[in-house]
């Protein structure tokens, strides 16, 4: 039998076509499936894993896959995936960083604007024939263009977001574990800590990775001491927020409004508190959900499966751990 591919999503046959006939590709069909369980009954075949930020790959899969070579994650985060146990074995993970930088920094400014004017409240009012007469403060939201806007993560994406920012003439603040001073020449971004930060600006937007210091970073003493015109925007890892604690400063006015596009657990079930608020924007993790971002992500992670498997050194692969 030859051996297998794994692919935890299905994939277009462009992105894999290059790797038959001398591997089986198989793909988790996800709502028959789960793929972690699926994956493991296909055993020794296994010498490459090609997953996404939702598939958890830990020392129990590994153990039940003794020959996978590559695992590739599909997306620039990669806390899914024991990286350092994957690297103790001797398996090489790559992932799939700059590509969706634009269009991840594109969602995350339409996701702010949208929690800020309340566009899906309004749009939904319309559906439902709710909208009966134009009022002066029906669907009023706080204004965006001026604002200040502190951004937590100032890397690629966090710069992104800033220069989409600066079109708005928006103040802009930012913190990072390391000074951005060109951005702060170009964009005029001012360096402040986290307190700061999260004191002073209107926006609040989260890029930062998921660690144990940034894990429940906005917690309820934060969300307390946050504007009450504050609008807070999550593109980055669910963790970061504390969602009871947010759920009860949305639901009691501490803050305006909340945009979140990642949370703790996904997919967000369809009971959870959040999504009774209808100052909460909340998205399907789709940060990089653009057509030529995605394909660009694909052909990323099969460039560096196919190097791995033809014994070659992949680009993009993850530092040590």
């Amino acid at each position: 039998m030859k051996p297998i591919i794994y692919c935890t999503r299905s994939i277009d046959e462009r992105f894999t076509t290059l790797f038959r006939p001398t591997y089986e590709i198989v793909m988790a069909t996800i709502d028959q499936v789960d793929p972690m369980e699926d994956v493991v009954t296909y055993g020794e075949r296994v010498e490459a894993l090609w997953t996404t930020i939702d598939d958890q790959v830990d020392a129990s899969v590994l153990d039940a896959l003794p020959n996978v070579r590559v695992i590739a994650n599909m997306g620039v985060g990669f806390n899914n995936i024991d990286v350092k146990e994957a690297q103790r074995r001797g398996i090489i993970v790559c992932h799939t960083p700059d590509v969706l930088t634009e269009s991840t920094a594109d969602l995350a400014f339409g996701l702010l604007m949208s929690a800020a004017r309340q566009l899906p409240e309004a749009e939904r009012s319309v559906r439902k024939g709710t909208w009966k007469a134009w009022e002066p403060f029906s669907y009023t939201g706080v204004d965006v263009y001026g604002a200040s806007i502190g951004i937590i993560g100032m890397g690629r994406i966090g710069e992104a977001v800033a220069r989409r920012a600066k079109g708005f003439d928006m103040d802009i603040y930012y913190y990072n574990r390391n000074r951005k001073e060109e951005a702060e020449r170009t964009l005029e971004a001012k360096y402040v800590d986290v307190d700061t930060l999260i004191e002073t600006c209107q926006f609040v937007v989260l890029f930062a990775p998921l660690t144990d210091e940034t894990r429940h970073l906005i917690d309820a003493d934060a969300l307390k001491r946050m504007r009450k015109d504050a609008v807070l925007v999550n593109a980055a890892r669910g963790g970061m927020v504390d969602e009871e604690a947010l759920y009860e400063a949305l639901q009691a006015g501490e803050i305006f409004a909340a945009g979140l596009d990642v949370f703790k657990e996904e997919p967000l079930p369809t009971d959870h508190p959040l999504l009774t608020l209808p100052n909460v924007v909340a998205l399907p993790h789709i940060g990089s959900a653009s057509i030529r971002t995605r394909e660009k992500m694909l052909q990323m992670n099969a460039r560096s499966i196919r190097a791995v498997l033809e014994g070659e050194e992949p680009n993009n692969v993850v530092p040590k751990q």
